[in-house]
């Protein structure tokens, strides 16, 4: 855990400073409110509930927002086969750099879930996937499309599934 709360804060850039920077300034400016309303009392108890909840919710989707946006991307799945004489299964896929800055890492990911007829089943196994593959692609400039091609192993099930990409730059 601790290793992941340093990689965390490793990973922050000097926007994600302004939100919380700002985040925390409007949670005192809240408080301060509720401090001068306190002959109101019901107002104070809001604005004192408020700024807790602002500062609880706000940062986490202010900071999943901000990053979909600075480091949008368009990912691709072009093909998958499972091959016959190995247990594994190769994907491959473009992804495209359509964000504002350069993207120094992403790391894509093919996520291998059952696949039901069942549209609730299929909502759910997104939640629990068979398999996960990851790789890095460094330096990818604006409007550049790079392919790349996963080899997810070992794979052993038999039955139908689906094949989601996912990638996160920075």
């Amino acid at each position: 855990m601790k290793e992941k709360v340093i990689a965390f804060m490793s990973s922050l850039i000097s926007y994600d400073y302004m939100l919380f920077g700002s985040i925390f300034l409007i949670f005192f400016v809240l408080i301060i409110l509720a401090l001068l309303a306190r002959k109101k009392v019901g107002f104070s108890v809001f604005l004192v509930i408020f700024a807790f909840l602002f500062l609880i919710i706000t940062p986490f989707i202010g900071y999943t927002q901000m990053h979909n946006y600075l480091f949008k991307n368009e990912i691709k799945l072009t093909s998958e086969k499972k091959l016959q004489f190995t247990k594994a299964v190769v994907v491959l896929g473009s992804l495209k750099n359509t964000s504002k800055v350069d993207f120094k890492s992403c790391l894509i990911t093919a996520i291998v879930t059952k696949a039901s007829s069942n549209k609730y089943k299929e909502y759910i196994y997104l939640f629990k996937p068979i398999q996960k593959m990851s790789i890095m692609q460094e330096d990818i400039v604006i409007g550049d499309e790079i392919n790349f091609k996963i080899l997810v192993e070992p794979f052993t099930y038999k039955k139908k599934y689906h094949i989601t990409l996912k990638a996160n730059c920075r």
